[in-house]
């Protein structure tokens, strides 16, 4: 069975995935920790770690018996690519239309 790749976005897309990482920004915490914050079955819960996980959004490490997700850098890196080329590409729309009005205000 081949597994499913989500892009960056599709992996946020779901409101249990966002709220999961927002969760983990605050500390690393065990997968049975966040189950504890859903009202689904652990298995599910686990699936949206698995999809984090294999997105690069957050890394798991074994401490004794619990296993640890804690957050990655690597999976925001597209979402922030995105917002950097529209960032730019707004600021320079903007500083276009200043210049014209600064243009304007002068004749």
């Amino acid at each position: 069975m081949r597994t499913q790749t989500l892009d960056a976005f599709q992996v946020i897309a779901d409101p249990s995935r966002r709220q999961i990482l927002m969760m983990l920004s605050k500390d690393s915490m065990t997968i049975n920790t966040i189950a504890e914050n859903f009202d689904m079955s652990r298995p599910a819960v686990s699936k949206h770690v698995k999809i984090l996980y294999n997105a690069g959004f957050i890394s798991i490490t074994g401490i004794g018996r619990h296993r640890h997700c804690i957050l990655k850098q690597d999976g925001f890196e597209e979402i922030q690519d995105f917002i950097n080329y529209f960032d730019k590409f707004w600021t320079n729309k903007l500083n276009k239309l200043q210049s014209l009005l600064n243009n304007k205000s002068k004749q």
